[in-house]
């Protein structure tokens, strides 16, 4: 049973019957996809003033590859869990696609 703010989740459960478990997984990814571009533009914005310091110094290709850096973290980050935001878009588009079979 699916939990919802620390309560069995009935509405996302009942809507998990209504949906192949093909758009279950392509629901999934979209929202892992998802936070791990809001985590990209928040990594973006942590990092932005940086400069010089790391393993490159201030080359011209330390932004391009402090954009390839956190691109990965945010991807990671988002695979490994997020903030949560993911659980949230992945219940959302689940309880629209259910609407939609009905």
């Amino acid at each position: 049973m699916p939990s919802y703010n620390g309560h069995p989740d009935y509405d996302l459960a009942n809507a998990l019957t209504k949906v192949s478990p093909q758009q279950q997984a392509k629901a999934k990814s979209t929202a892992t996809d998802f936070e791990a571009v809001f985590l990209n533009s928040m990594f973006s914005q942590m990092t932005s003033g940086l400069k010089g310091d790391g393993p490159f110094g201030n080359t011209p290709g330390t932004g391009i590859w402090r954009s390839m850096l956190t691109e990965q973290y945010s991807k990671s980050f988002a695979r490994a869990g997020g903030v949560g935001i993911s659980t949230e878009v992945y219940r959302t588009l689940i309880l629209q696609q259910a609407k939609r079979a009905s």
